[in-house]
């Protein structure tokens, strides 16, 4: 039975060995020797274009078969279900009032029943159409991306995209994920080992310089993880040394797609398990900025630690997210003031993502870190593009706050995004009764101006 076995035993060996030699040669050829040098094949570019062409005939052949069953399509709304109009809180009671009385708005008294109806209206307006909530949720597409059967016009697909599905399905996990999986922990484990390596060399410009390539290197080699194809726009106005970069936050891997094309020195908690590992060894080899749990919620001690970096030129430029919390990139939310106080130049950044190859949000509250991880390994691929804004300062008489919303704001107008005042906080937590009292106090004030108006005639 030895003898029978071994020529066959030898033989998988042999086909093993080639098929490991053969991946591996063409993992380094054509993803890790282009990633250290920084250059691309454009093979990423052409299967993008591929892609758009095969969504592009699923959804003619979606709404064809529609149509031959005399089905009406879903189509989400790309905009807001209730259409509103900017107006303010005085101007919509006294159009209620005018259009439900026929008294004159002048001897009105201080309180109308119909006022009622404009706090219901916004209510129910608010339950229909929440503009926050909804930002916690992935943007639906029109067409089918053939990711999911989720979609609303799934039963009125044909045979053919049945079969181009499982297709797919077997493309992405038996072929795709292997690879970005592969990609994946080589860029880590070079990262924690190389800059490890480097975090034993003294200070000066040569540890600076291998450092700074071998960040580029390694996030490089993580951006081919998720077969991410970016285009950045305007690199003129990338951030440089003694700055701090903002940009809005849609995923964890924002930190990959920019330090792909530059370095930045991170902010953040010090964290335990692999995420520690690799955050002790980086900042062996640059100047990253950890704090410990007990620490992140001293705001004074945070501000001096970013004063004291960004006040050393020499010192990378600081990377922060000021939403804090992840959005579905339709919209920016309330950025936070702390990174806007320190009075260094602030250079914006715009990332807009494309949800037709894969949807980046990252919704923490459904997803775990590993099983995001997963879904985005496993679709298609991660398109993006990147806008350097021109870098911006505070201006005289600016509080931290109005610098904040000018800064986001740009952003927002770049990005194509939806500028909202609301705080992403709310993702978790409830409503502050500060927005409740605004209100409030704008009904009162409109109540006061009225009596006085009236005192004075």
């Amino acid at each position: 039975m030895e003898l029978f076995f071994n020529p066959f035993d030898n033989l998988v060996c042999i086909l093993l060995g080639i098929s490991f030699t053969v991946w591996f040669t063409l993992l380094l050829v054509f993803i890790i020797v282009p990633a250290i040098f920084g250059v691309s094949f454009g093979i990423r570019r052409l299967y993008m274009k591929s892609l758009l062409k095969i969504f592009e005939w699923a959804t003619l052949r979606i709404e064809r078969g529609a149509k031959e069953k005399n089905h009406p399509l879903y189509k989400p709304y790309s905009n807001a279900i209730i259409a509103r109009e900017p107006t303010s809180l005085e101007e919509e009671i006294k159009e209620i009032r005018r259009s439900g009385s026929n008294k004159d708005l002048d001897s009105a008294p201080e309180f109308e029943m119909s006022d009622i109806f404009y706090f219901a209206r916004r209510g129910v307006e608010s339950i229909m159409d929440d503009e926050v909530t909804k930002r916690f949720s992935a943007e639906e597409l029109e067409s089918w991306n053939l990711l999911t059967r989720s979609n609303y016009n799934f039963h009125y697909i044909s045979l053919r995209l049945t079969v181009l599905w499982g297709l797919g399905l077997l493309i992405r996990y038996g072929f795709l994920l292997p690879l970005r999986v592969t990609l994946a922990f080589t860029g880590v484990g070079l990262l924690v080992f190389l800059t490890s390596v480097i975090g034993l060399l003294p200070n000066g410009k040569m540890k600076n310089f291998l450092s700074q390539k071998v960040h580029l290197m390694c996030y490089r080699i993580c951006v081919r993880a998720l077969t991410a194809i970016i285009t950045y726009h305007d690199s003129e106005n990338k951030p440089k040394n003694g700055g701090i970069c903002v940009a809005n936050h849609t995923s964890p891997i924002d930190v990959i797609i920019l330090a792909s094309d530059g370095c930045y020195a991170m902010v953040g908690q010090i964290h335990g398990g692999l995420m520690g590992v690799i955050q002790r060894s980086m900042v062996k080899a640059c100047p990253h900025i950890w704090f410990e749990r007990s620490e992140v919620k001293d705001r004074h001690l945070v501000a001096k630690r970013l004063s004291d970096h960004v006040e050393d030129k020499s010192k990378l430029p600081i990377l922060i997210f000021p939403e804090g919390t992840c959005i579905n990139n339709t919209s920016v939310m309330m950025f936070k003031k702390g990174s806007f106080e320190i009075g260094a130049t602030v250079y914006p950044v715009a990332i807009k993502y494309d949800p037709r190859f894969g949807d980046a949000f990252w919704n923490s509250s459904k997803f775990g870190m590993v099983n995001y991880l997963l879904r985005m390994m496993s679709s298609w691929a991660i398109v993006c593009s990147v806008w350097y804004l021109p870098p911006m300062s505070r201006e005289e008489g600016e509080d931290a706050v109005q610098f904040a919303n000018r800064v986001k704001a740009a952003i927002a107008r770049q990005g194509g995004l939806v500028d909202l005042l609301w705080d992403g906080g709310l993702k978790r937590g409830k409503v502050k009764d500060t927005f409740k009292e605004e209100q409030q106090k704008l009904y009162s004030k409109m109540l006061v101006g009225t009596q006085e108006d009236r005192s004075r005639s």
